[in-house]
C-alpha cells in the first residue's frame, strides 16, 4: 500500500489487541482529542484535523481492526460486529490514554463506536464533535439506501465490494460534493487493495443494524441509550447536506437528543463533509476546543 506522504506525513504506533495489531495515529501534546474513522475510510480522512490541532493538542487516531494500516484477519480470528468496535476503542485508551478529559469527533459508523464508549464514559468526556454520523437505530425505520442494501444481502454485492472494491472506490465519487484530487482517492483506496484486505468494507455494512436478531442490533440500542448521559456536554455538529446515508432525518434526530448543540449545515457538502468543507470545519473545531 503506498499514500502519498505529503497528504498522510504521520509515523503511526501500533496497539496489540489480542492476535491483531490496531494502527493509531498519536500526535501533538496537549488536551486529548479522540478521532474516530467510519467506513470505508481510516485514520487518513482526520489527516488534516490533525494537522491543524498537532500544535495545541494530543490527537489520538485509530485505524479499526481490518481497516486502514491495522491489522485485516478474516473471520476465524476476529469478529466484525459493532460491540467489538467499541471494546476495541475502550481497550485502546485504556492504554494509551487511562486518564483525563477527552474531547470526541466522530464520523460515520465512528459515531456509533465512539458514542458507545462515550456512554460507557461520560465522565472523561469533555467537547463532542459530530460529522454526518449517527449513535441510535434509524430514525423513524429509514430504510437503507439501495447500494447499502446490495452490498449487505446479496452475493452480487459481496462481489462488487471485495472484488472491485466498488464500496471505497465508490464512496471517494459518491461521498463527496466536490471532486476530489487523484492523490486523495488513491489514499483512500490503498488499504483495501485485495479480496482479504476488503474484509472489513463489507462487514462493516454487513452490521448495519436494522432489525432485532441482527448481530448489532442491542449495541446500537445500548449506544442510543447511553446518550442520555452526554446531555451536559458542549457539542458541535458539522454536517453536509448531500449526505444520502446520514441525511437531514438523522441531524433531525440529533438536534431533538441535543437541543442544545450548535448546528452547522452545509448545503454542498456531502457525506466525506471535513473533505469538502475542511477549510470551514477545520478552524470552527479550533475554536471550539479553545485552540484558535
Amino acid at each position: 500500500m503506498r499514500v502519498d506522504k505529503s497528504l498522510y506525513p504521520f509515523e503511526g504506533k501500533y496497539f496489540a489487541r489480542g492476535k491483531n495489531r490496531m494502527h493509531y495515529l498519536d500526535e501533538g501534546q496537549g488536551p486529548t482529542v479522540v478521532m474516530v474513522h467510519g467506513n470505508p475510510s481510516w485514520s487518513f480522512y482526520y489527516r488534516n484535523l490533525v494537522q491543524g490541532l498537532k500544535a495545541s493538542h494530543r490527537c489520538i487516531v485509530p485505524d479499526h481492526i481490518g481497516c486502514g494500516l491495522s491489522d485485516k484477519p478474516d473471520d476465524a480470528d476476529y469478529t466484525y460486529t459493532l460491540g467489538n468496535r467499541i471494546d476495541d476503542l475502550e481497550a485502546l485508551l485504556e492504554e494509551v490514554a487511562p486518564t483525563g478529559p477527552v474531547t470526541l469527533v466522530v464520523h460515520d459508523w465512528g459515531g456509533a463506536i465512539g458514542m458507545g464508549w462515550a456512554g460507557r464514559h461520560p465522565d472523561r468526556v469533555e467537547r463532542i464533535v459530530l460529522l454526518n454520523t449517527g449513535a441510535f437505530s434509524n430514525p423513524k425505520d429509514q430504510k437503507i439506501p439501495f447500494t447499502l442494501w446490495l452490498a449487505r444481502n446479496t452475493f452480487v454485492g459481496t462481489l462488487l465490494v471485495r472484488g472491485f472494491n466498488a464500496f471505497s472506490v465508490g464512496a471517494t465519487h459518491m461521498a463527496v460534493g466536490k471532486r476530489m484530487g487523484r492523490a486523495v482517492r488513491a489514499g483512500y483506496r490503498a488499504p483495501y487493495d485485495s479480496w482479504a484486505n476488503r474484509i472489513a468494507t463489507l462487514r462493516f455494512v454487513q452490521d448495519i443494524p436494522l432489525n432485532p436478531g441482527d448481530p448489532a442490533y442491542n449495541a446500537i440500542i445500548e449506544v442510543g441509550e447511553g446518550l442520555d448521559r452526554l446531555q451536559d456536554k458542549p457539542i458541535l455538529i458539522c454536517w453536509g447536506e448531500k449526505d444520502f446515508v446520514f441525511d437531514l432525518t438523522f441531524l433531525a434526530e440529533w438536534q431533538q437528543r441535543f437541543p442544545g448543540a450548535e448546528v452547522v449545515r452545509y448545503p454542498s457538502g456531502g457525506h466525506y463533509v471535513l473533505e469538502d468543507e475542511g477549510a470551514d470545519i477545520i478552524p470552527r473545531i479550533q475554536r471550539f476546543l479553545g485552540a484558535a
